[in-house]
């Protein structure tokens, strides 16, 4: 059966990609309990493995990409595996961004007195942590004629975030990268087994109603 390529086209919506980088952390000069963190939340110009439903394919984000949004001086915050409170935020001027050879460059001061910080900061310093995340959306894209190869020609950042994070989840492995078609073309084993650790992955705390983790297992599911 032959199998239309250009599907990938159709870009599901918001997006993640994580990169192995070297986080730098020092003590902000002249004040005091704040730390400077330092890395790229991503590579310019660097091919990467991707997956989906077809396959792998190459992806590559080129030089520029992050010019039009940074312009636009976008809300975006630093935030740990994508989750939890903020930990620094453009719009207050603790959080930095900017596009240089190598690719997003950020720059991050964190109070050194939160728990949560302070967790991260020592997970950085010992080595326990060393990949960034970001999550953005695509505005600008171009595929190669066997639709074999992506290049993310421009981002939108607004409201989106960098993250320190322990392994960078190839997202187009990822339920949250299919749709309803997709999930279509899975048999019936395949299909149930994927509902069933969506399900297992919302289940709420004890003694929760379950309605709503089913409602968010379907929605992962169709890609809503």
């Amino acid at each position: 059966m032959s199998v239309d390529k250009s599907e990938r086209a159709k870009t599901p919506g918001p997006e993640r990609r994580a990169f192995p980088v070297q986080l730098e952390v020092r003590a902000k000069k002249g004040v005091s309990n704040v730390s400077t963190i330092e890395g790229y939340a991503s590579v310019t110009e660097s091919p990467f493995e991707m997956w989906d439903w077809l396959g792998p394919y190459s992806e590559v984000v080129r030089t520029g990409a992050f010019a039009k949004t940074l312009a636009e001086n976008p809300q975006v915050q630093l935030l740990l595996n994508h989750g939890g409170l903020a930990m620094a935020y453009t719009k207050a001027g603790t959080l930095r961004l900017s596009e240089d050879t190598t690719g997003l460059h950020m720059e991050a001061d964190v109070n050194a007195q939160r728990s949560d910080v302070a967790d991260m900061l020592a997970a950085i310093d010992e080595g326990s942590v060393d990949e960034m995340s970001f999550a953005f959306r695509v505005t600008r894209q171009q595929w190669s004629p066997d639709y074999d190869q992506r290049d993310i020609l421009e981002v939108d950042l607004h409201r989106g975030d960098v993250s320190v994070v322990n392994f960078g989840a190839n997202p187009a492995t990822s339920v949250g990268a299919m749709r309803a078609a997709d999930f279509d073309r899975l048999d019936e084993a395949d299909a149930r087994a994927l509902y069933e650790r969506l399900q297992r992955r919302f289940q709420p705390p004890a003694g929760e109603p379950k309605t709503m983790a089913l409602y968010q297992a379907q929605a992962a599911v169709l890609g809503l």
